[in-house]
């Protein structure tokens, strides 16, 4: 078996596939092989149209987590990627989390991290999504949750920042029940890719910049990040 490392999809090959449409998924973790996929029909979420309920925008409020960007990607990924109940493997290879770190260090991916205090007093990763970007799109991968809504405030976050920053575009892949209750729409991929060719350019703000605004303004109102997250949805959901 060849190392992951020594296989790595070129950073260069995997913004060319976003930027037509499609993206590697492997059959398993262990899988050295990729086959690229190009959805006949492509999930998105309206950046003004993701549906927060009352329940979610308390546990924003209440800052139940701690929020971070770009603190623990390959953590993440690999979070992602590990076995659930029923679902035993991922189409997350080896392969694919060593390239996706590549494309981190190169500026193009992202994680958004949730946080909680454990029984041995440390911060504990408890969920957390991770993407590509690339012009004014945002290509959401994968989600993971060890906690309640801690995914979907990972996801509440980045709806936030990618609004504030500029961006123009939030890509989910495949349509599921759970992406439609939070606001996800369908449609053929040669109306995604209209969307695509619109929204390039660079956005106006990095994401990274943006979170730190977002956390020096709530500290210089004397208020919590999650308030100004909730805020910035309310015109949303």
């Amino acid at each position: 078996m060849h190392s992951p490392l020594r296989s790595l999809i070129p950073v260069e090959t995997l913004l060319l596939a976003y930027r037509s449409g499609i993206f590697p998924m492997a059959d398993t973790r262990d899988d050295q092989d990729v086959f690229w996929v190009e959805p006949r029909d492509r999930a998105i979420i309206p950046l003004d149209g993701l549906h927060v309920s009352k329940s979610l925008r308390k546990v924003l409020r209440t800052d139940r987590f701690v929020v971070t960007i770009d603190e623990a990607f390959g953590e993440v990924i690999r979070a992602c990627a590990a076995p659930r109940p029923g679902h035993p493997e991922s189409w997350i290879s080896d392969r694919i989390v060593a390239s996706y770190e590549q494309l981190h260090r190169a500026g193009h991916a992202h994680s958004i991290e949730c946080w909680q205090t454990g029984d041995t007093g440390k911060a504990e990763l408890v969920g957390g999504l991770y993407g590509v970007s690339f012009d004014q799109v945002f290509c959401g991968e994968s989600m993971f949750s060890r906690a309640d809504n801690a995914s979907k405030v990972a996801l509440c976050w980045l709806v936030a920042l990618l609004k504030t920053g500029g961006y123009r575009l939030l890509d989910c892949q495949f349509m599921t029940d759970h992406l439609a209750t939070l606001g996800a729409v369908e449609m053929p991929q040669k109306d995604y890719l209209k969307l695509v060719s619109k929204a390039r350019g660079l956005p106006e703000h990095d994401l990274v910049a943006v979170y730190r605004d977002v956390i020096e303004s709530a500290r210089a109102a004397h208020s919590s990040p999650g308030k100004l997250i909730a805020q910035s949805l309310t015109q949303t959901s």
